[in-house]
């Protein structure tokens, strides 16, 4: 499996005074969670762990900002005007320095954030497709992905991504496969996001293959689990048979 990063000069971060986190009107060390949060949970640490797979020691990588929890504000004179991806990436950034303001601020960044992704709820989905989707094109963020579980329910499709062409977002193609897998290519991850059954995955062009998930792994282990479990039993069953004869034998040399 390749591990190609997007390549980037990191962008010196300027930082342009203190923030006044008491003058704010929310909590940035706390996400604002819809009521509907923990039906996202499961797509969203396993996006966030499918992104990582792409890269040599990501979370290391001081050169490259992947986060789920932070704030990006967007009015350099309102820092109470911000919006939070449920997933956002940005290559060639100082992420060392952008973490402990605790919001991403893209006038010091030097860059809006590179990709973003919104997992669909009854509570978000609107908002997903309307309004999210007008600010991440006036921020500037280039591929803006939607992912519905539900197989478009919320969004109106099951997943969509989109391109920013002069500061207008269009459709990203997708195809799917003879499998129903739903596929389109991320010019930013340099891999296809795939909507599987309700589950994300990534899928590598170069080497035709997926990568594997959480999902794929617990079921190798319960399988492996199961097989443990059959060979215990036989071998207690065998004990129990042995037991059993030499019990017998016992009671024939009396």
């Amino acid at each position: 499996m390749t591990t190609n990063a997007k390549a980037a000069t990191m962008i010196p971060y300027n930082r342009l005074g203190d923030i006044d986190y008491a003058s704010l009107e929310f909590n940035p060390d706390v996400k604002e969670l819809p009521p509907d949060q923990m039906e996202q949970n499961r797509e969203i640490r396993e996006i966030i762990g499918l992104i990582a797979a792409l890269h040599t020691d990501f979370d290391h990588r001081p050169d490259v900002f992947l986060d789920d929890q932070t704030f990006i504000c967007y009015d350099p004179g309102n820092l109470n005007v911000r919006v939070s991806p449920d997933i956002y990436l940005a290559f060639g950034v100082d992420a060392r320095a952008i973490r402990p303001r605790k919001l991403y601020l893209p006038w010091e960044v030097g860059k809006p954030p590179d990709f973003a992704l919104e997992i669909a709820s009854e509570s978000t989905g609107a908002a997903d497709t309307g309004r999210k989707r007008r600010i991440y094109a006036a921020i500037g963020i280039p591929e803006y992905w939607r992912f519905d579980p539900s197989g478009g329910r919320y969004h109106g499709a099951r997943l969509a991504g989109d391109r920013l062409v002069n500061g207008v977002y269009r459709p990203i193609p997708l195809t799917t496969e003879p499998d129903g897998i739903l596929k389109g290519y991320s010019p930013m991850l340099e891999r296809s996001l795939c909507w599987d059954d309700g589950w994300p995955r990534l899928y590598d062009p170069a080497t035709g293959t997926y990568y594997e998930n959480w999902r794929q792994e617990r079921a190798a282990r319960q399988a492996a689990q199961a097989g443990w479990d059959a060979e215990r039993a036989e071998r207690l069953a065998a004990e129990a048979e042995n037991e059993r004869l030499r019990e017998q034998l016992r009671r024939q040399s009396q």
